[in-house]
């Protein structure tokens, strides 16, 4: 409750949650000491899709190659403190608090938005243990986030790029999108994870073009593949491995997986059994991830419950994949917050679902109500259902065989859904 206070306390500082400019953190960096120039091992995680799966499994992969990591993403699920990873570890709410009430005090009167105090305190805090390879998740875009403050890094990794967030932007197209993400890249190594077209791969090469790094593309430098047997074999210039199930679901990751494991053998020169160790212990929640128990899980009793905080296109399709592979009937219940591609998320996955519900996201003003939802899916008529919550769902679905409730379409939903569990 503490914690909550402070944060509305913190978002006075700047009338708006999002304006894209570097002026505000640098003033801030340099009441701070200027961390960001004091840490080394930073790694830079940009794109639209794939940056959590990225960023954990790179960790867990340099984990067990025996790193400490720090690392920094949003936004966060359920504590705020899941953003704030130190030595491997959840900073502690007390020390959140007082690094906080801190950061506002060095900052004054001047002007800062949350995101910028969040990322400013991460960096400060770092300082305590700026050995570690930094990992940090870009927030919007990347040319004008505020985690964009550093002078080098060791690589930066590129993940899935497509159409969102596109009314922060002048050029709303694809080629916008790649320009806000690549433009500002430091000039180091930059591993690019797959993408959904040979286009996009070609645009971003495009818009590299002048950045002086050692670059890496999936299928060109690196690659991965499910084989006939079910084995999963990775392959870059060092060689191949055969991979043992990741710990985290969907073969959309598989790419994701690979990303990191090219950069870190490339870089880290990580061992082969480190790498197979490594991704059976991915740590990643909300990203296709199953209930195995609690109060959501005992109301839908013998049937399955996931959830994945998808919230775009791209999302949807590797969802509509997933949704394919599956044996049992798939039922899919959506919230999204009011600024998403509604109609396009939907019908990736309308003809692959056996049925899609759409339900408000509690407590967050910014999404969008579940009778305006269905009203811009209008031809879609009965093919789409309205229910008040996810538990009246879920009551249905235990009187049926082989199902699985899949619940998404925003990341704040699945905070949501797993404090109900």
């Amino acid at each position: 409750m503490k914690l909550q206070q402070l944060l509305k306390k913190l978002e006075k500082h700047h009338n708006k949650k999002i304006d894209l400019s570097l002026d505000r953190t640098f003033n801030l960096l340099k009441k701070l000491g200027n961390p960001q120039d004091k840490l080394r091992n930073v790694i830079t995680v940009v794109g639209t899709n794939a940056k959590a799966s990225m960023c954990c499994s790179l960790k867990s992969i340099l984990n067990q190659g025996g790193y400490k990591c720090n690392l920094y993403t949003s936004p966060h699920l359920q504590s705020l403190s899941e953003r704030f990873i130190f030595n491997d570890k959840e900073i502690l709410d007390e020390d959140l608090i007082n690094l906080l009430i801190d950061v506002e005090k060095i900052l004054g009167d001047q002007n800062a938005s949350l995101f910028e105090i969040l990322t400013c305190g991460f960096l400060k805090y770092a300082e305590n243990f700026k050995d570690n390879v930094n990992i940090i998740e870009a927030g919007l875009f990347h040319q004008f986030d505020s985690t964009n403050v550093f002078k080098e890094n060791l690589f930066t990794m590129i993940g899935y790029i497509g159409l969102d967030h596109t009314h922060w932007i002048k050029n709303k197209t694809i080629d916008g999108i790649i320009h806000e993400k690549t433009i500002k890249l430091l000039n180091s190594s930059i591993f690019v994870n797959k993408q959904d077209t040979d286009e996009i791969t070609k645009k971003i090469k495009k818009s590299l073009g002048k950045n002086n790094s050692k670059k890496y593309y999936f299928n060109e430098n690196f690659s991965i593949s499910r084989k006939e047997n079910n084995f999963i074999y990775f392959q870059d210039d060092l060689g191949e491995i055969l991979l043992p199930e990741p710990n985290i679901l969907g073969d959309h990751q598989l790419g994701n997986i690979s990303t990191a494991i090219a950069a870190s053998r490339k870089i880290f020169k990580i061992k082969d059994e480190d790498v197979k160790l490594g991704i059976k212990k991915i740590e990643l929640k909300g990203r296709l991830q199953e209930l195995k128990t609690g109060k959501l899980k005992n109301i839908i009793g013998d049937n399955k419950i996931f959830c994945d905080g998808g919230h775009n296109i791209g999302a949807s399709k590797s969802l509509a994949l997933w949704i394919k592979q599956q044996n049992e009937n798939v039922h899919v219940v959506v919230g999204m917050m009011e600024d998403k591609s509604h109609n396009e998320f939907i019908y990736n996955l309308k003809n692959v679902a056996k049925s899609i519900t759409l339900i408000d996201i509690p407590n967050h003003t910014g999404s969008i109500s579940k009778e305006k939802f269905k009203k811009k899916l209008e031809d879609m008529g009965n093919e789409v259902m309205l229910s008040d919550n996810v538990e009246s769902i879920l009551k249905k679905l235990s009187n049926t065989q082989n199902s699985i409730c899949l619940i998404t379409g925003s990341l704040y939903l699945m905070g949501e859904v797993l404090n109900l569990n």
